[in-house]
């Protein structure tokens, strides 16, 4: 009976929406140098003010937590639900060419602009869900506090701050990710691991070897000197590769340089991409290098990360299960210089998944190559029941206004709501559109964002009316 109130209410509004919009994003929130009073930088504190300000205006109750985050209350009940989002974003290139990243543009039913969709846009999607219920008369029985915060993109240490001041309400949703809605998060296993090797002075071998930019990345290009063979050899096997790594060989440095080109992806969705540090040790494994220690490591490397294996199969630890899907691994960086190795990788782990099946067996497996792996656990699996409350609820506001039956789905990335118990992700982004989030021309779809708004007010109101 609601539901054609709220409609016409953020219909009505659609210009104010898209101003207040363009409003936080022509902050340049990205984090900067720490300062009394501003833990993030000027940036951020200058966008949780010009959110605590609208917040204001339409009729929340807020509260500025030492430029940590800021905070909206609806009512004075008793709370039961907070909405999450961020207003920080990531660094910008020079190559946008819709419009400058801070200067928000409307064109072609999209807003252009850094944070659009990630996650200024969203976080207006769900300021406007609560002001169309207040400015609709509509009561809530329980409270709802909308918190903003500063450093998503960094760390979320606004939320240990926030979080060792508030208790977490009895349910959390953030709208920094997909419909429908995400209610698994897989573990995290992101670790290092070195190797150390005596001078031997014996050729040919690989003296210095450099890939990967981030560990949570695939990694686009590497390189490596190798010393000790003739040109047309390297090129030769170089030549004969055919696994989707593009190979440059050339003299350099007194000895033949390989540059490795791939293509890039994020860690938690490795399939996507060409890893160019597993194509390079694919490529030195063929080469005929000295029988050391330092090329049985680097074959050993090769062994334990092919590069196709995005699913840990040659390092014993592939699995799935039927609600969280399979177990990834992102070798995202290796460097070897002055007979000194170091590399990270990235796993994102299933349910099934614990530190005696993976942690444990990747680190023996490492050992048995000459390679100790830091110590300590994986970051644990955050899930809540998709036949909760809050799951079943979000997925049925979803469904009234898309038509769509709704699934909870599983991701490998972690949201804002990682640490918290009852905590999903829910929106805003169409899984079928690139919004080009943290990318060049960032922009969310203004129809997306409206259906977004409502779509929260319709949650909001099953959760707490």
């Amino acid at each position: 009976m609601y539901r054609k109130t709220i409609d016409t209410f953020i219909d009505s509004h659609k210009e104010e929406m898209l101003e207040d919009l363009k409003t936080l994003v022509r902050i340049d929130s990205r984090r900067g140098k720490s300062e009394a009073g501003k833990p993030f930088g000027e940036g951020p504190a200058k966008v949780l003010q010009a959110a605590k300000e609208l917040m204001s205006v339409y009729g929340l109750k807020t509260k500025n937590y030492d430029n940590y985050v800021v905070t909206g209350d609806f009512n004075e009940e008793e709370r039961g639900l907070d909405v999450l989002a961020h207003l920080d974003v990531v660094p910008v290139t020079p190559d946008w060419t819709v419009t400058d990243p801070f200067d928000p543009l409307v064109k072609d039913g999209k807003i252009y602009g850094r944070g659009t969709a990630d996650d200024k846009g969203p976080a207006i999607a769900a300021l406007y869900a609560l002001r169309a219920i207040g400015e609709s008369g509509i009561r809530l029985k329980k409270n709802v506090r909308l918190i903003l915060g500063s450093d998503e993109e960094c760390g979320s240490e606004d939320l240990k701050y926030y979080y060792g001041i508030e208790k977490e309400a009895p349910m959390t949703f953030t709208p920094d990710a997909e419909f429908p809605v995400i209610h698994i998060e897989k573990g995290r296993l992101a670790k290092s691991f070195c190797a150390s090797f005596r001078e031997e002075q014996v050729l040919p071998e690989v003296v210095e070897l450099h890939g990967g930019d981030k560990v949570n990345v695939v990694p686009a290009s590497a390189w490596a000197l190798v010393k000790g063979l003739e040109e047309e050899i390297v090129k030769a096997a170089a030549d004969a590769e055919e696994c989707g790594i593009n190979f440059k060989v050339e003299k350099s440095d007194g000895g033949i340089r390989i540059t490795a080109k791939g293509l890039a992806a994020h860690a938690s969705t490795p399939e996507g991409g060409k890893n160019a540090v597993c194509g390079l040790l694919k490529l030195l494994g063929k080469l005929p290098l000295a029988d050391t220690k330092k090329t049985g490591t680097l074959r050993g490397l090769a062994r334990l990360f092919p590069l196709k294996d995005t699913r840990g199969e040659a390092l014993g630890i592939a699995m799935e299960d039927a609600e969280s899907g399979s177990l990834t691994m992102n070798l995202g960086l290796l460097n070897l210089e002055e007979n000194r190795l170091t590399g990270t990788f990235d796993s994102r782990v299933p349910l099934c998944g614990t530190d005696d099946n993976v942690t444990k067996v990747v680190a023996e497996k490492l050992a048995e190559i000459g390679c100790t792996m830091e110590e300590g656990g994986m970051t644990s699996v955050h899930y809540v029941p998709g036949d909760s409350v809050l799951v079943k609820n979000l997925l049925a506001s979803y469904e009234t206004y898309t038509g769509i039956k709704g699934v909870p789905q599983a991701m490998g990335g972690g949201t804002y709501v990682h640490d918290l118990k009852n905590g999903v992700a829910f929106g805003c982004m169409d899984p079928a559109v690139d919004n080009h989030m943290h990318g060049d021309d960032e922009f969310m779809v203004i129809d997306v964002l409206l259906m977004s708004a409502k779509i929260f007010a319709d949650a909001i109101i099953r959760l707490c009316g």
